[in-house]
């Protein structure tokens, strides 16, 4: 009888210790599954795509559901990132230091010598000459209260960037949630844990940008590795560096001119590759030794729109002279410039500086001047095509997207919802007073934060 009560007292035990065990693997899936829906650790969201994991508030104003609204000092057109309870961003603050001081930044002779200026194109030029500090900021996400504030480096730029759309800190930084990596470009990369502490920088020659429009190329991270492009007028090249250390891992020199857009990095038939689009031509790259496995013609200049993948397909995307639109087939190798590769193009409507967005088989981009598409990404035959909003609206930050609804934020001030899927349908309309979106938003856990040109708000029900 005692080792029939002892037998029986080891079977409860066992019990107890079988639903404790099972009620920790569930918080710690809850846990899991919570920190993976709760973040924005990049630029294009949690995916490279533009979506959000979860739903976001459909109207606010001045005065409904703002949570909180902090100036940020300087000018600064990244976008915020999140993670857990923080929120990261950067910005370029001038010093007043310089002949330029009195000139307001951004201005179209701001700080520029005239002969600097010769040459350039519209709006080409502004900033340069004048001395910034180099900034990247930490904010709590549920109130807007500032933890740290990081000067990377104060340095007067060699050239500038475009009056109005560009700035010095166009480069949106990236998490892997232990680490921030903030890169200003021809100022360099950071590395910061999530604290503000410095671990390590590496600098990089300067850059020549086309008419001193600017640079603004968001690193890539993944795994272990910092993707970044540096393409330029001359001696363009992309990097892979180990997250780590900051040490190279490879380098490629590139037979190209200016572009903007941002690498992805793209698992297909388990091999790992570097996506780059430009101008001369796409191109792809394996991950681990920078080796070309596949490059294809066909996009105009000033590519800008980063590139975006589903079901094997990748799309890239030009919108200025001689725009194209390639839906290029994974899985070959070689030249695949006018081959079955691809499986559709489009040159009507392409978004010329806000990327696409991707979800359910539909492509969304808006053109500069606010005319919307949404194309079958199977396809390519258009559900709606430049579909003009309800203003006229002027576009340099992306679209985003959050169950079912597609943000839009203009350079007026207002950010358009519209219903995502087959039909166009407008939802709402939300305007905040004499505010200007270059940045593109985050959504995350419900929230909407949002950069303008002077402030960072947080925008929640």
């Amino acid at each position: 009888m005692q080792n029939l009560q002892q037998l029986f007292s080891m079977v409860q035990a066992l019990r107890r210790s079988l639903i404790a065990i099972t009620c920790f693997a569930v918080l710690l899936i809850v846990c899991t599954s919570f920190a993976a829906d709760d973040d924005w650790a990049r630029w294009r969201g949690p995916n490279n795509d533009g979506m959000a994991r979860g739903d976001a508030p459909i109207e606010w104003s001045d005065t409904k559901n703002i949570a909180w609204r902090v100036p940020i000092p300087g000018r600064g057109h990244s976008s915020p990132i999140v993670w857990g309870d923080k929120i990261f961003l950067t910005t370029a603050v001038p010093t007043d230091s310089g002949a330029a001081a009195q000139q307001p930044a951004g201005s179209p002779g701001d700080g520029a010598a005239p002969a600097q200026r010769q040459g350039r194109g519209p709006g080409g030029g502004a900033g340069a000459g004048r001395e910034h500090k180099f900034v990247v900021l930490c904010l709590n996400r549920q109130t807007g209260k500032v933890l740290w504030e990081r000067v990377a480096k104060v340095a007067t730029p060699h050239e500038g960037y475009h009056s109005r759309y560009g700035s010095f800190a166009s480069n949106t930084p990236a998490t892997d949630g232990k680490h921030l990596y903030a890169f200003f470009g021809s100022r360099g990369l950071y590395k910061y844990d999530l604290n503000g502490n410095l671990v390590w920088e590496k600098q990089f020659p300067p850059m020549r940008m086309r008419n001193q429009f600017g640079e603004g190329v968001a690193p890539t991270l993944d795994g272990d590795t910092l993707y970044l492009k540096f393409d330029q007028e001359e001696g363009s090249y992309t990097l892979a560096l180990d997250k780590n250390t900051g040490k190279e891992i490879w380098r490629v020199m590139r037979d190209e001119i200016s572009s903007w857009s941002q690498p992805l990095v793209v698992t297909h038939n388990g091999r790992k590759q570097v996506i780059v689009s430009a101008s001369n031509k796409v191109r792809s790259y394996d991950a681990a030794t920078g080796k070309l496995i596949w490059e294809c013609a066909g996009l105009g200049s000033n590519v800008i729109p980063a590139p975006v993948t589903a079901g094997g397909i990748v799309y890239v995307m030009s919108g200025h002279r001689e725009p194209n639109l390639l839906a290029i087939r994974l899985g070959r190798e070689g030249d695949l410039t006018g081959t079955d590769a691809i499986a559709w193009t489009n040159n009507r409507g392409n978004a010329y500086t806000a990327s696409p967005v991707l979800h359910d088989n539909k492509l969304y981009f808006v053109t500069d001047s606010g005319m919307l598409s949404c194309l079958d990404a199977r396809t390519g035959e258009a559900y709606y095509r430049q579909q003009r909003l309800p203003k006229p609206y002027n576009f340099k930050a992306s679209p985003v997207g959050a169950s079912g609804k597609l943000y839009l934020a203009t350079e007026e001030g207002d950010v358009v919802v519209v219903k995502m899927g087959e039909k166009y349908e407008v939802l709402a309309i939300n305007t905040l007073t004499d505010q200007t979106f270059i940045a593109t938003p985050a959504i995350v856990g419900g929230s909407i934060y949002l950069r303008s040109q002077e402030a960072l708000y947080c925008i929640r029900q």
